[in-house]
C-alpha cells in the first residue's frame, strides 16, 4: 500500500465564491484558508498546492464580535526609528475592506513559498460584483 503525493500537473483546480456579508473573520477566514490550501480535497498533498481559487465579495460587510473594532490595531514599521503606524480595524474596515479578511487569511497559511503561491489565489472585492463570472464559480457555504 502506497500513500498518494498529488502531482502539479495532475490537479484540477475549481473556483469558489463567498459572500462575507455578516460572516464573523475568523471563521470565515480559517474556512478560506482550508480551501486555498486544498483540504477540502481527498487529493491533499502537503507539500504540493492542490487548494482552488477563491472569490470574496462584500468585504466590508465582514462581522468582528466583541471590542475588536477599536480595540484590535494592525500595525505597520517603516524600519525607521519611529516608524511605527498602528490603524484600528473599524479604520481599516472603512479604508481598506480587503486588507481585514487577506490579513486573517494570510495567518493561517504556510509561511513558505507555498503559502505565497496560495494567497495568490484569493481574490477579495469590498463590494458584490466580481470580474471572474467566466471562470464560472460556486456558492461556497461557510
Amino acid at each position: 500500500m502506497t500513500t498518494y503525493m498529488a502531482k502539479p500537473e495532475e490537479i484540477e483546480r475549481d473556483w469558489f465564491v463567498v459572500d462575507a456579508a455578516g460572516e464573523r473573520l475568523g471563521r470565515l477566514a480559517s474556512k478560506i484558508a482550508n480551501v486555498l490550501r486544498g483540504k477540502h480535497k481527498p487529493t491533499y498533498t502537503p507539500h504540493v498546492d492542490t487548494g482552488d481559487y477563491v472569490i470574496v465579495v462584500n468585504a466590508g460587510e465582514v462581522v468582528l464580535t466583541g471590542n475588536k473594532l477599536d480595540q484590535k490595531m494592525h500595525h505597520t514599521h517603516s524600519e525607521y526609528p519611529g516608524g511605527l503606524k498602528s490603524t484600528s480595524y473599524r479604520e481599516l474596515l472603512e479604508e481598506k475592506p480587503e486588507k481585514v479578511i487577506e490579513l486573517a487569511v494570510k495567518g493561517m497559511v504556510p509561511k513558505n513559498k507555498l503559502g505565497r503561491k496560495m494567497m495568490k489565489k484569493l481574490k477579495i472585492y469590498a463590494a458584490s460584483e466580481h470580474p471572474h463570472e467566466a471562470q464560472q464559480p460556486e456558492e461556497l457555504e461557510i
